[in-house]
C-alpha cells in the first residue's frame, strides 16, 4: 500500500516533549492532530533497535537461552539478541552478541527480515538474522547478566510456542521465520564472513 492511500489514517505531530531519560529507555509525549483533525497525546519509547539469532548447529539444532526478565517475573525461553550500539551495523551487532552471549561464531549470516515488537507504544526495531557454521568458544558476558545457554530442536522449540512455554514475541517471530525456511517456503540470501572472534 502506497503512502497516498494511507493518507486518511496519518497522525500529524505538533509538539513534542520528553517525560524520561534513563540509562537505557527514552520515553516521550508528542501533541498530535488526527485524521479527523482532533487532538491526541501519544507517550512512546525511543529504542535504537536491535537484532535477534537464530542460529542452527550442524546437526540442526537451535542455540537458545533462558533468562530471568525483570518486567515479567520470570525465566523466558528466547532466542539471542541484543540491542544495537550507537552506530553499530546490524551484522556486526549480531555477530557480537552471539559470541557474547552464547560463546558461539558463525561463518554464514543471512538477514531474514525486521520484527517490530511494540508498535503501539515503541519505536523498537529487531532485526533477524540467521547463522550457521557455528563453533564454540567462550562467552563474554555482560557484567550484571545472567542467562543460560542450552539447546533444543526446531521440534521441540515448536512445540513449546504452541504449549505457551515460549511467549517472547521476538522468538515466537523467529519460530515461524524458522519454519518457513526449514519447509522451503522462505529463501534466506547466506552470505559468508569471518567469526567475530576472527575479526577483532
Amino acid at each position: 500500500m502506497n503512502s497516498s492511500e494511507s493518507s486518511h489514517l496519518i497522525e500529524t505531530p505538533l509538539s513534542s516533549e520528553d517525560i524520561l531519560k534513563g540509562n537505557f529507555l527514552h520515553v516521550r509525549r508528542d501533541t498530535v492532530r488526527l485524521p479527523d483533525g482532533t487532538f491526541a497525546a501519544r507517550e512512546y519509547v525511543i529504542h535504537p533497535g536491535a537484532v535477534m539469532i537464530v542460529a542452527q548447529l550442524d546437526d540442526g539444532r537451535l542455540v537458545l537461552e533462558r533468562q530471568f526478565r525483570y518486567p515479567m517475573g520470570a525465566v523466558m525461553i528466547e532466542f539471542p539478541a541484543g540491542k544495537l550500539d550507537a552506530g553499530e551495523a546490524s551484522l556486526a551487532c549480531a555477530q557480537r552478541e552471539l559470541l557474547e552471549e552464547t560463546g558461539y561464531a558463525a561463518r554464514q549470516w543471512a538477514r531474514a527480515g525486521v520484527l517490530h515488537p511494540v508498535i503501539s507504544y515503541s519505536t523498537e526495531f529487531i532485526d533477524i538474522w540467521f547463522a550457521r557454521g557455528l563453533t564454540l568458544g567462550t562467552r563474554q558476558l555482560d557484567s550484571g547478566e545472567f542467562l543460560e545457554v542450552f539447546t533444543a530442536t526446531p521440534a521441540e522449540l515448536l512445540a513449546w510456542c504452541g504449549n505457551g512455554q515460549v511467549t517472547d514475541a521476538k522468538t515466537l517471530t523467529g519460530a515461524l521465520w524458522l519454519q518457513n525456511v526449514l519447509s522451503g517456503a522462505w529463501a534466506l540470501d547466506w552470505q559468508s564472513t569471518a567469526p567475530e572472534r576472527d575479526l577483532r
